[in-house]
Parts: C-alpha cells; structure tokens; sequence
C-alpha cells in the first residue's frame, strides 16, 4: 500500500485493460506527431534524448509508459515549450495498477489515516534510503532503473503531508521493525531518526506495539483505514501479491474495532518516542 511495503508495486507495461491505456496511447501519439514535425527520426530521437529507437518506438506505440525524464528530454529536444513536459501529470498514476490507483487517489482525499504495519516502516515514514533497500530485497529482483523508479513513486507519496491541512496519520508499529536493520545498520539509524522528526508533528501520531505484549488484536495480519471527508471509511488489506480495498461497511467496522483494540494495547506516542531513541542508541 500505500501505506504498506507492497501497495506501490509499479508496471511500466501498461495494462491494456485497463482505462490508463487510452491515455499512454495519446501521449505516445503526441511524442510522435511532435518528433515527425521537426524532422527526426526515432534513432537520431533516441539518440538526443539518451533512450534505444526500440524504446522509442514502444512509447510512440502506447505499449511503454514514458518516464518524466523520458517526457522533460523529449520537451527540451523538440522544443515544446514544456507542453510534452506537462504531460508527466498525465502519466504519473499510469505506473500502478488501477487498483492501486485507487487507493493512491484515496490517500490524497483522505482526512485520516490509520495503519497497523508488521513488518516494514510506513510508506509514508520512509527515508529514501530505507525504501531503496527494501525494494532492493524483492524477489525476483527489480533492475536498477525500477529501483530507482519505485523510490521516486514512494517518496512522491509523501507530498500528501503538503496539503493544508494535512491529513492525520495514525500508525502502530511492531518493536521487532525498529531493530531489523533493512539496508544495514547505517540506514536503519536514518530511518528511526525520521521517525523521532515526524513523531513530533502534531497531525502525526506513532505507536509501538511491544514485542512483549500478550495481548494483541493485530496478528491477522497488517491493516489500514482510509476515512474521508464526507465521512466514510475505506479499509485496505495486503498479504504478499494481493492488495485490495475494503469497502463494504461489516467488513471496515471488524477492521475499525481491531485497529482500536490495537491502538489501546500499544504504547502512546509518548512512550512510544521513548522506545524509539532507545533503539536509536542501541544501533
């Protein structure tokens, strides 16, 4: 998820039953009409702009989603005067699934957010580093490019805190994550210092859950709660190569009543900042 390791996994092949197809369509389209007006060839193209003709050819198609430096070397090449650049805000959500679209549209209408996360930091509470190493563990592996890609697409999800105002983010970590140093013990020591930063913003509460406990309403599994402006909440729900929403009112009120339990067996945020540094300082 968003909110979780797995949600923002990205396809720059563009599912061709999906409605984002008709738009990658466009653009290529676009790219093409602009780069036959000036005279050039896709190779000579290519070439200007740092990409294979075959690369070319397959974004001119509509069978690959251009990326934005694929866009920004494409205006400044053909002098668009930024009009191919500006249709970078027509591509960007093209990257995911449409049901991860949906649920990345839904983070930024959101008012609130609750997760309970088990494994990983929050998406939104990563450091660069940290969701670099995480998508650099992933099996089978991703290519440099993707990496790189998927970092940039999770770092820009963090623009929600931006909005004014921002939405609340309510999280509930399990301890064990606090100590698993993803990436080495360098980039885990960046990563709990980010969480002290934002644990102190006031639409920003985290809370550990203590390894310790004996009561814990969360081991089914990660969970998170999306709630709108107009009142209604959306659950969201991620085991391995599933994600999905939640959008039936029985199912979201079992998932609200966990995510309570779970909030009042975990220590507060105070507490919770204490056991933070004190990891800090043991790593």
């Amino acid at each position: 998820m968003y909110a979780n390791d797995g949600a923002d996994e990205p396809d720059w092949e563009p599912d061709l039953e999906d409605d984002s197809s008709a738009v990658i369509e466009a653009v290529g389209r676009q790219i093409k009409l602009w780069r036959t007006g000036v005279g050039m060839s896709r190779a000579e193209f290519g070439a200007a702009i740092g990409y294979g003709e075959a690369q070319v050819y397959k974004v001119e198609s509509g069978q690959r989603i251009p990326k934005p430096e694929f866009l920004d070397r494409a205006d400044d090449v053909l002098r668009a005067d930024g009009k191919i650049a500006a249709m970078k805000e027509d591509v960007a959500d093209a990257r995911y699934p449409k049901k991860v679209r949906d649920l990345a549209k839904l983070e930024r209408e959101a008012v609130e957010l609750g997760s309970y996360l088990n494994t990983v930091v929050h998406g939104l509470l990563q450091t660069e580093e940290y969701a670099r190493a995480l998508f650099g563990l992933r099996r089978p592996v991703y290519g440099e490019d993707e990496i790189e890609q998927l970092v940039a697409a999770r770092m820009a999800r963090q623009s929600i805190f931006d909005r004014k105002p921002p939405p609340l983010l309510t999280v509930v970590l399990e301890e064990a994550l606090l100590r698993r140093p993803v990436g080495g013990k360098a980039v885990l020591r960046r990563q709990l210092e980010r969480l002290l930063e934002i644990g102190q913003l006031r639409y920003v509460e985290i809370q550990v859950m203590p390894t310790v406990t004996e009561e814990h309403a969360g081991l089914a599994g990660s969970l998170e709660l999306i709630k709108m402006r107009d009142g209604t909440t959306v659950g969201h729900n991620e085991i391995q190569l599933t994600s999905r929403l939640i959008a039936d009112p029985k199912a979201v009120q079992i998932l609200e009543m966990r995510y309570g339990m779970i909030r009042a067996q975990a220590l507060t945020p105070r507490q919770s900042l204490t056991v933070i540094e004190k990891a800090l300082g043991e790593t």
